[in-house]
């Protein structure tokens, strides 16, 4: 396959060969930038064309062999060159092997990644081959119905006897950078790091945590918030894994005494999925975190982010003023980026200019121009969004106010007709107008230009298979504030613990909210320099609903439990 030529567009192909015309493409098009997804999937769904013709035209494109998968029978013999767990990682079926040359059915041609990764661990030369998911997901049924597939157990178990990579890492005089590379390319390594990564998307993992310690080396994933460890690996792998990583996300692999930041994009089991790279030298080796963005699991519809319908209302309000600004507020990850994203897809129509700066974009949505900050060559917030401003926006959002540049720009933005949506790091909605004036914010700036602010946090859900009702002791009503009478027989419920959640009771989370309206009393509280406590209370009396609040209303409701909220939340 020629990778370096241009490749001319599906449509443009399938246009030279009279099976579509220019007004199909325009159409298409027009519905990929509303729907996103493939184009030749679209054409197929309008019924234009055949899933055969847009194979055809993807081999043509890639300079690859198109081939129908389920018109063909695979000798036992090629199938077993590639093992069940790499087929079903990498979305791929062994056609045939000739001349020392493997062919591979593949959906994603794009994915040029997977056949190198199969040349270094199959030791042959790859060549790929156009097939579509369906196909390949149906080969993959048969070929591999009931296969014994390698575990990150065994396969950490088959690398602690790995003397190689040992031999390396316990060179006295040090390593070099191909030492460096050689463990990186390690076929086991790639298949380890491959299995860890599917572990974890197939758990719903939010991050990887990579820890070397003097005498140990931990792999910790996050699932719902929470910590998971994983059977660790010999001490010795440390450094091959954290160089394969760096090699993937394109970080120098031989600087390890300065923290790295990088990116992998990549397709796991069929699914696109965005890595966020951070490198920490720490005392016995770089420590490395993984942010996984698995784009197939996020849903940005601001109808189910969790908020109640009285605080959906409210949202819905502030999104669509002409100018103000409007802040969501929490710790990390407490699901502050999703909201705004999900309130920026809720007003992203054809007639709003939107403009977003970032560090890093997390998500693309369509539609919608995202800018990057980059502060090695002075692209900062600030710089950012005095370069925004003079791009005609509607509406616009700010990843995050840090100082009190950004902080005075944001303001001014919202005073000259623009609606700004941003982030702030406090612990509740009335605390943030204490923070904006710690910064440097005049009192009156803000009494002018904030509209509202949403703090929020997530708990937990109870796992629906294995959901129990059951009455609370006296010391769980007094941990949450209330009193017994206070429950009006309520019952509360707790998950037992099952497979559909991994033995924890909890599967998936939700968002607690606490929305703050900035009324003509509160913009008053403020001028007065109002203290957080008087403007929390007052905020309570016209209506506001505390995080707490919105905790217990969630433990009635059965979605979450006792622990979960006076974890998250404070009186």
């Amino acid at each position: 396959m020629d990778t370096d030529r241009p490749h001319r567009l599906i449509g443009q192909i399938l246009k030279d060969k009279n099976l579509i015309d220019e007004s199909q493409i325009r159409q298409a098009l027009a519905m990929q930038r509303e729907k996103g997804g493939a184009i030749g999937k679209i054409f197929v769904e309008m019924g234009w064309i055949t899933e055969e013709e847009v194979l055809c035209a993807l081999g043509e494109q890639f300079g690859m062999e198109t081939i129908n998968l389920d018109e063909l029978e695979i000798q036992l013999e090629i199938i077993q060159k590639v093992a069940p767990t790499m087929a079903k990682i990498y979305r791929v079926i062994p056609v045939s092997f000739k001349n020392d040359i493997l062919t591979i059915a593949m959906a994603d041609p794009m994915n040029i990644q997977v056949l190198d990764d199969l040349r270094l661990m199959l030791h042959c030369e790859i060549q790929g081959a156009v097939s579509n998911e369906e196909q390949i997901q149906r080969a993959i049924e048969k070929y591999y119905p009931d296969s014994s597939e390698e575990t990150i157990d065994s396969l950490i178990t088959d690398l602690s006897e790995n003397k190689e990579i040992a031999e390396v890492v316990e060179k006295e005089e040090g390593f070099d950078l191909d030492d460096l590379n050689k463990m990186a390319a390690s076929p086991p390594v790639i298949k380890l790091l491959n299995l860890i990564l599917m572990q974890a998307i197939k758990d719903k993992g939010s991050d990887i945590h990579f820890e070397p310690f003097e005498r140990d080396f931990k792999i910790r994933y996050r699932v719902d918030g929470v910590l998971y460890e994983m059977m660790p690996p010999p001490p010795h792998l440390a450094m091959a894994l954290i160089s394969r990583i760096k090699v993937m996300s394109e970080l120098d692999i031989a600087e390890t005494r300065l923290p790295q930041d990088g990116r992998i994009e990549l397709t796991i089991g069929g699914r696109s999925v965005d890595l966020r790279v951070s490198t920490l030298p720490t005392m016995f080796g770089e420590s490395c975190v993984m942010r996984i963005l698995d784009r197939t699991v996020v849903n940005l519809d601001l109808e189910s982010i969790g908020l109640r319908e009285r605080d959906l209302e409210m949202v819905r309000r502030f999104i669509v003023k002409p100018n103000g600004i409007l802040l969501v507020t929490g710790p990390t990850g407490s699901g502050k980026t999703t909201t705004l994203y999900s309130a920026l897809n809720a007003v992203n129509t054809i007639d709003m200019k939107i403009i977003t700066t970032e560090d890093p974009v997390e998500y693309d949505i369509q539609g919608i121009m995202q800018c990057q900050v980059n502060e090695d060559v002075g692209l900062t917030y600030a710089a950012a969004l005095r370069s925004i401003l003079r791009q005609d926006p509607n509406k616009i959002l700010v990843g995050e106010i840090r100082d009190k540049e950004t902080a005075g720009i944001a303001v001014e933005a919202a005073l000259t007709g623009h609606l700004v949506f941003s982030t702030l790091h406090t612990n509740d909605a009335a605390g943030s107008i204490a923070r904006l004036i710690d910064m440097g914010i005049e009192p009156f700036l803000i009494a002018a230009s904030l509209e509202g602010i949403v703090a929020q946090r997530l708990v937990r859900r109870i796992c629906h298979n294995c959901k129990v009702e059951y009455s609370p002791q006296l010391e769980e009503v007094l941990e949450l504030g209330l009193q017994p009478e206070d429950l009006g027989g309520k019952r509360f419920a707790y998950g037992k613990g099952c497979n559909n959640c991994n033995k924890t009771g909890y599967r998936g989370r939700t968002a607690l909210f606490e929305i703050m309206t900035c009324t003509d009393e509160i913009r008053q509280l403020i001028l007065e320099h109002g203290s957080t406590g008087q403007v929390r209370e007052l905020a309570r009396e016209q209506g506001m609903r505390t995080l707490r609040e919105s905790g217990l209303l969630s433990i009635f409701d059965g979605i979450t439990t006792i622990e979960e909220v006076v974890r998250e939340t404070l009186f």
